[in-house]
């Protein structure tokens, strides 16, 4: 039987025939839906390729419904859900990463929750797209949260490992997450070498400042650069576009 892919993962994997993607991952513990509405709006303008909400903590609920909904008034770029547990999921949203925190130590995060929100998923008509998710040191709080065993900056080959088996359990993405607000982002050296061992398309996110750190992203092998902390400190608007149009450049040229 043929899988027929939704219209979000077919909108990302066409588009990443032609170059690389920034998707812009909005907590909304730390946006009101006014903000999250204009940086969507913001986004759009700069070139970003889909927003994804959600958050480690408490990105539930009305909460999160509101934010989705800012969004979706704001712009027209595709909303994929980002959940950090079984309640992060809101029926106004396109398509939810419907993850497995592969390096997790607790088997909750790895197919526990998943089953708990799989129903809810399918009742509201989410688009699921399957992604392997893997945690590299020093994983903040996404890490502590999620009771995962940071994959070591300098084992790249254990990276690799887990991202193929990912691909090889029928996960259509990988993403290595470094962690919100990490002090550095994954190493290029391992996205390389996990670049070099799968087939499917790339994830980089957790710690990218800078146009610069997100080019260097790119140039190692990801396939899409999500950014969020440094949008969502920006300080004000204005600031928060300077910073979009920066990180888009660094992954676009």
């Amino acid at each position: 039987m043929k899988i027929e892919l939704g219209k979000v993962e077919s909108y990302v994997l066409k588009n990443l025939e032609r170059e690389k993607l920034h998707f812009v991952l909005l907590d909304p513990e730390d946006v009101t839906p006014d903000v999250a509405g204009e940086i969507a709006r913001m986004s759009e303008e700069v070139g970003v390729d889909a927003m994804m909400i959600g958050g480690s903590t408490g990105a539930e609920g009305e909460v999160l419904d509101g934010v989705v909904r800012a969004i979706k008034e704001s712009s027209n770029l595709p909303v994929i859900l980002f959940p950090g547990s079984h309640g992060g999921i809101s029926k106004y949203a396109d398509a939810i990463f419907f993850m497995s925190l592969l390096n997790s130590r607790n088997p909750f995060f790895i197919t526990g929750s998943q089953a708990l929100g799989a129903f809810t998923v399918k009742r509201y008509g989410i688009e699921p797209i399957p992604m392997a998710y893997l945690v590299i040191e020093p994983g903040e709080t996404v890490g502590w949260v999620g009771d995962a065993k940071p994959i070591p900056r300098h084992k790249p080959k254990i990276a690799a490992a887990y991202a193929l088996a990912g691909q090889y359990l029928g996960m259509r993405f990988v993403y290595l997450e470094a962690g919100s607000g990490a002090r550095e982002p994954v190493p290029p050296e391992m996205i390389s070498l996990v670049r070099k061992v799968i087939d499917v398309p790339l994830i980089v996110g957790g710690g990218i400042r800078t146009g610069e750190q997100a080019r260097k992203a790119v140039e190692a092998g990801a396939d899409i650069i999500v950014t969020g902390t440094a949008v969502e400190k920006a300080g004000s608007l204005e600031k928060a576009r300077e910073k979009l149009e920066e990180l888009n450049k660094g992954i676009k040229g």
